[in-house]
């Protein structure tokens, strides 16, 4: 039994679709297990960029099942494009399928979520306005619409108009808007329904045979620890669990099967949209690690905040997700940088915390108390062997394994899937 899962230990955009797609090769299953398209995963294969929203980043490889797991929400209409834009290219699409029990994105999902945000004002959370809060709040409500729905479309019809009366009177009595129309969405969706049906399966029992038959099965979450639903700097966070207990019930399998626990790190840190960021650089070093790293969001287009390595926060991804390894990725954007500095704790009206607080309150109120060490140089991009790294890239990443408490198993040099260091194997 083989189950792996990669899972980010910031706010997302750590590279995670670059590492499961240099996983993904060996791997029978890859499976997504969270979020929507509100996510953004960036491969580049041969030079030729891929931005993946909704399809597993294994999917370049055209080896092993894909599956769009139950606890994922699907805009139909999203992936279809994706698949038709992988078709283009020549990539291969049959080997994907999505869970029956997986949730469907609505039209009035996308529209609740726009003028709920816009409704905010400078209150706003930072959504993406693609629906995912909506339609998760209809899974929780128990009112939603699964990917089993599209099947019959008789049930699909009765739960479309049910919940159309529902979200009209919102849209019209609250928010001043026009409201939908049951036959424009009926027949929209009847067509998606058409051409999806032949990839709607009961994942479950498959997913837990192959990992029974020892096949290697891949999970992989979208977004990533600090944006957690639980855990995360609430409320600014997404509608899901991005971590390795998302698994569990993103997917139905038990924690036990999963053998390897791989957090994503990103060598500074950045971020998307509103909330917290203790480390942030408001300065000519934020400006300089946004143009060297190309921090623009995959999803949004827009401009990641960015800031120090803070470790306050991977120590806390480190415990919650035990983590087994830990990939390190775009430290070669550090190269050139005279100092770098790492945060080790907080302080907070003038007492240390070596934790993150759950009042949103007191972190932004947090002061970095960092660690500052000696940067290098040297162009890393083409480097293959961790010996050959320059002595205080090294002594960097040593330093970061020292306060987190979990191994750096590899060290991504650059964008393309062959730009890799692996210290030790997964």
């Amino acid at each position: 039994m083989a189950g792996y899962v990669v899972v980010g230990t910031q706010w997302g955009d750590e590279g995670k679709g670059k590492i499961i797609d240099v996983l993904a090769h060996k791997a029978d299953y890859v499976v997504r297990f969270q979020g929507g398209n509100n996510a953004g995963h960036t491969v580049v294969v041969n030079g030729e960029k891929f931005i993946l929203h909704l399809l597993p980043s294994g999917m370049l490889h055209g080896n092993g099942k894909c599956i769009i797991g139950p606890g994922v929400v699907v805009d139909p209409k999203v992936l279809l494009k994706e698949i038709e834009t992988l078709d283009e290219k020549g990539a291969k699409t049959d080997h994907l399928f999505i869970s029956d029990r997986a949730h469907i994105i609505m039209p009035y999902h996308i529209k609740l979520d726009e003028v709920k945000e816009n409704a905010r004002g400078n209150k706003k959370i930072g959504t993406t306005k693609r629906g995912i809060g909506p339609c998760y709040a209809d899974k929780i409500s128990r009112c939603g619409i699964r990917a089993a729905d599209l099947l019959d479309i008789n049930i699909f019809k009765e739960k479309l108009k049910d919940n159309l009366n529902e979200k009209n009177e919102l849209l019209t009595k609250i928010y001043n808007e026009k409201p939908l129309n049951f036959d424009e969405i009926f027949n929209e969706y009847t067509e998606y329904a058409k051409k999806l049906k032949d990839r709607i399966i009961d994942s479950v029992p498959d997913i837990n045979q192959a990992l029974k038959e020892d096949k290697f099965v891949l999970f992989e979450g979208a977004q990533a620890m600090m944006l957690d639903i639980n855990f995360g700097t609430y409320p600014y966070v997404t509608s899901s669990s991005p971590t390795t207990g998302g698994v569990t019930t993103g997917v139905g399998i038990a924690p036990n099967k999963i053998n390897k626990r791989i957090g994503v790190m990103k060598a500074y840190t950045t971020r998307v949209g509103e909330g917290p960021f203790v480390t942030e650089l408001n300065n000519e070093t934020g400006e300089k690690l946004r143009a060297i790293g190309g921090e623009y969001g995959a999803t949004t287009g827009r401009p990641r905040r960015c800031g120090w390595l803070d470790l306050v926060v991977g120590k806390y991804a480190v415990d919650i997700n035990g983590l087994t390894d830990v990939v390190l990725t775009k430290i070669d954007v550090l190269s050139g940088f005279e100092k770098i500095k790492i945060a080790i704790a907080y302080e907070i009206d003038g007492e240390r915390y070596d934790y993150v607080p759950a009042s949103i309150e007191k972190l932004q109120r947090a002061i970095p108390i960092y660690e500052e060490l000696d940067g290098w140089k040297e162009d890393i991009t083409s480097i293959k062997n961790y010996e050959e790294l320059p002595e205080n890239c090294k002594k960097y990443i040593k330093r970061i394994e020292e306060i987190i408490g979990c191994s750096i198993s590899m060290v991504s040099v650059g964008p393309d899937r062959t730009q890799n260091i692996f210290i030790k194997e997964f």
